[in-house]
């Protein structure tokens, strides 16, 4: 059993030895990922044009944020590439 507040994967071991992913899957990562920005952008331009400012703003970051932590998985293969991890 792992230490109160260690991380534990889905197979029960640490997930220290973890390698890059394969290419096939940051592809379709950052295909979802794409899908999910293009529905936060959609958002953002409907709240917009309808005069509801803050939920533009929150929505077109959302798109931003979305679309930047898809490519930072895709060029660097990481799990939790945006995740702070050097």
């Amino acid at each position: 059993m792992a230490a109160l507040g260690a991380g534990v994967t889905a197979d029960g071991t640490d997930g220290a030895q973890v390698g890059p992913r394969p290419l096939i899957e940051r592809i379709g990562l950052g295909l979802i990922a794409l899908v999910i920005a293009v529905v936060f952008g959609g958002l953002a331009v409907a709240a917009f044009a309808n005069g509801e400012v803050f939920i533009g703003v929150m929505a077109g970051i959302g798109a931003l944020m979305t679309l930047w932590a898809a490519a930072s998985s895709l060029r660097r293969g990481e799990p939790n590439a945006g995740a702070g991890r050097g």
